[in-house]
């Protein structure tokens, strides 16, 4: 078919969809909490009919990239980030300047953020770039059934109540299960694995039976993942 157009907006409503409308969410913080709102915010846009969504990964206002705690939140949003169905930085960073025609916000590359950091960060993006195949066949589907590529468990498990529960973990397409880390500091966490799957960690090798949470490494740099009856995707390489 002709090619369309997507148009990157920050405000929609039912039905913006029809108008190839890409929604982010506008300014937000540059905080742990704020990112927490933003894994919600995306799965509520995905069932209400928009595939398209996006967030400023680290935020858009403030965030020092000298920070330690910047950078975390920095690394754990690029990790949130790559399971986005659109995957993009941006934001005003510290120090801030005055409104004005010469105005421009602080250092925001991916290497902006320390050594270690950019170590993380760009290993979120060639995770990104290996999983461009399996993205692509997600955004088809978008396009042919109106299936988001993000969506919350219930969406594939509607038969587990635990599924329905669960407000920080998503499928991304049908194989893959994504629970990102949005807390400073926390280096594991729990992951609820609906029932009506068997289910691999994508970095460990371990499987497990569904209908049960299990606790998770999340070293800096490691998102949870788990792949959905045997399911293969590149995720370590």
């Amino acid at each position: 078919g002709e090619p369309g157009t997507v148009c990157l907006v920050r405000s929609a409503w039912a039905g913006s969809q029809r108008y190839g409308a890409l929604l982010w969410s506008g300014d937000i913080p540059a905080t742990f909490a704020s990112l927490r709102a933003q894994i919600r915010s995306g799965l509520n846009v995905a069932i209400s009919g928009i595939p398209w969504w996006t967030t400023d990964i680290g935020g858009f206002h403030g965030g020092d990239p000298d920070d330690p705690e910047y950078r975390e939140l920095m690394v754990r949003w690029f990790e949130y980030g790559a399971f986005c169905p659109l995957f993009r930085l941006h934001g005003n960073r510290e120090p801030t300047m005055p409104f004005g025609l010469t105005q421009t916000g602080g250092p925001n590359e991916p290497w902006s953020f320390g050594e270690e950091a950019y170590s993380h960060i760009s290993e979120a993006m060639f995770l990104r770039e290996r999983l461009r195949p399996y993205i692509m066949t997600l955004m088809r589907a978008a396009h042919a059934d109106g299936i988001p590529p993000m969506r919350p468990l219930f969406v594939d498990f509607p038969a587990d109540s635990g599924a329905w529960a669960a407000e920080d973990e998503f499928m991304f397409g049908p194989d893959l299960l994504v629970a990102p880390v949005a807390s400073y500091g926390a280096r594991e966490r729990v992951v609820y694995l609906p029932a009506g799957g068997r289910w691999t960690d994508a970095w460990t090798g371990s499987a497990y039976s569904g209908g049960a949470g299990v606790r998770a490494d999340a070293p800096l740099g490691r998102i949870p993942l788990f792949l959905r009856d045997g399911a293969s995707l590149p995720i370590a390489g």
